[in-house]
């Protein structure tokens, strides 16, 4: 991808270690809030320290909080409801489906290379993602504005090990996920090397693909998809709302794909750009994902779709550059 030199994104948020340091959940955000160059739902909604509710310092809850935590675990699984999911997923989307959120471990990886040999600084790594996300800017600002309509701009933060959101905390074991509560975007860059090297899928515009993916999911809480999800996933059996995350994460991908389009008509994609995203998109498949952890596929279990369903869907919004040709029938209308 030729994105070198290109205008980068005001939109994102760097708390990457070098900050003030910190363990688990520190804020550790440098430049502050929506300055600079800047793997969630429902629980993160009415937490302490989320919008509206006063910020609860640690260990002020003691015995009695870890009583009512346990408590509340075990009367949502009672209902059907994985507090797991809800943490993690929560219709908000990571990029990776759950399997590998189970399996995977927060390992420290070294940075990655440029095709000479030398490697690639943070700061690189950084400009990169702010073209990529100021060309997602560029394309969804046009489509909206056809129809009429103000597209909101997403925050990006880049994050190392762990962070807050206001869907609740997670680490770089989780993946890129969106965050509809605070309509956010959240990658770990680390994330790039596991996608290379755990998943057989390298490349810029492999990696371009899990953002433009992340930031589908975004659209889909601007036009009303994820926040009905979110309200229709409570009163549906584990199996009904797998099939319904399936669809979610495929229309995810199609947008992503219209990103994709939009960028090769403005000359940026290079020779096998285009096979570099449809390998990273059927590298994690549901049934790709389960093969390489665990020999065997249980479809029943699948939540993000298949690596055939995901490239197919990709390519659609490629080649269509339309958003009606997403509607992968998360419910009626879309």
């Amino acid at each position: 991808m030729r994105w070198r030199g290109r205008k980068e994104s005001s939109n994102i948020e760097d708390v990457r270690d070098g900050g003030s340091g910190g363990g688990f959940g520190r804020s550790n955000r440098r430049g502050g809030s929506g300055g600079g160059f800047r793997l969630p739902g429902g629980l993160g909604r009415g937490r302490s320290g989320g919008r509206g509710g006063p910020v609860r310092r640690a260990g002020g809850g003691g015995f009695g909080t870890i009583i009512i935590i346990v408590i509340l675990f075990f009367v949502l699984k009672s209902c059907g409801i994985n507090p797991l999911d809800m943490l993690t997923g929560g219709g908000g989307g990571s990029l990776v489906p759950k399997q590998q959120d189970q399996t995977a471990r927060p390992t420290p990886m070294p940075q990655p290379r440029t095709d000479s040999g030398r490697t690639t600084s943070s700061d690189e790594m950084k400009q990169f993602v702010g073209v990529v996300l100021a060309e997602t800017e560029n394309v969804w600002h046009g489509i909206f504005q056809q129809e009429g309509r103000e597209y909101p701009e997403p925050k990006l933060v880049l994050f190392s090990r762990s962070i807050r959101s206001a869907c609740g905390q997670a680490s770089s074991a989780t993946g890129p996920f969106y965050c509809p509560g605070d309509s956010k975007v959240y990658l770990d860059t680390s994330f790039f090397q596991t996608l290379s090297r755990q998943f057989d899928a390298s490349g810029d515009f492999a990696n371009a693909y899990v953002i433009a993916h992340e930031v589908g999911h975004h659209v889909q809480n601007v036009i009303g998809v994820l926040p009905r999800f979110n309200q229709l996933r409570r009163s549906l059996s584990k199996a009904e709302a797998n099939q319904m995350s399936i669809r979610v994460e495929l229309q995810a991908d199609c947008f992503a794909g219209i990103w994709a389009h939009f960028t090769d008509q403005k000359g940026l994609l290079e020779k096998g750009d285009l096979e570099e995203a449809l390998n990273a998109a059927t590298q994690i498949g549901d049934d790709a994902i389960q093969k390489r952890t665990q020999g065997y596929v249980v479809p029943e279990s699948f939540n993000h779709g298949t690596s055939e369903q995901r490239k197919a869907w990709f390519y659609r919004g490629f080649e269509t550059g339309k958003l009606g040709e997403c509607n992968t029938r998360v419910f009626e209308g879309y």
